[in-house]
């Protein structure tokens, strides 16, 4: 197997690499420049025709893309430990979060960085007010998110570390690099961060 991906602060490629650190997995990344425009290029829409990254080219040449995807994929391969769910009330429960954290969160996080960031400004036409509006929402998910993890859980979705705070915990970092910062007083929410981001896999 090739992952094909990019080098950080690209959030969607940290997803898998965080998800292989945790899983003890040994699959190098082959990295697709960004910034240069490779995954546009024609090697990398043969891939992916969306041309975008992650991809996981599989050894007959099967390409799998969506960091969730792939994931789902490694963990079929490698169960253990289950990071999308043991039980089918745990399997719901991370799907759950997991969704909610891509449309609630990973949404206005997306229209700032594609509306009011400059290094983005030469890709699109930029809306910069609307771009802007997106960090109130993002403050006000950060403590919906907050109130949710006042019932002293460790993790979104329970007492195990799942691939629904490796979706949150890669959005939260990302945001933090392009200038959305998670509110001071947020202090469950703070506490969840400092959680996921002292574990060994927060560096990859």
């Amino acid at each position: 197997m090739i992952l094909y991906g990019e080098n950080n602060p690209a959030p969607n490629p940290r997803r898998v690499r965080i998800f292989i650190a945790e899983k003890g997995l040994d699959l190098p990344e082959t990295r697709v420049n960004l910034r240069q425009r490779e995954h546009k290029s024609d090697d990398h829409r043969a891939r992916n025709s969306l041309g975008q990254v992650p991809t996981l080219v599989l050894d007959d040449g099967t390409a799998i893309s969506e960091s969730v995807s792939i994931c789902r994929y490694l963990e079929s391969l490698h169960p253990t430990p289950a990071l999308f769910g043991a039980s089918a009330l745990e399997q719901a429960q991370i799907d759950m979060w997991i969704r909610r954290i891509e449309f609630q969160m990973m949404t206005p996080v997306g229209m700032f960085w594609r509306h009011a960031h400059p290094l983005t400004a030469a890709l699109l036409t930029q809306h910069k007010d609307f771009g802007e509006s997106n960090r109130e929402t993002y403050d006000r998910v950060c403590r919906w998110l907050d109130g949710e993890l006042a019932d002293g859980r460790p993790f979104l979705a329970g007492h195990t570390y799942s691939m629904a705070d490796i979706v949150a915990q890669t959005t939260v970092d990302f945001a933090s690099f392009i200038g959305l910062e998670r509110p001071a007083d947020a202090a469950h929410f703070g506490g969840w961060h400092d959680r996921v981001s002292a574990r060994p896999s927060a560096a990859a």
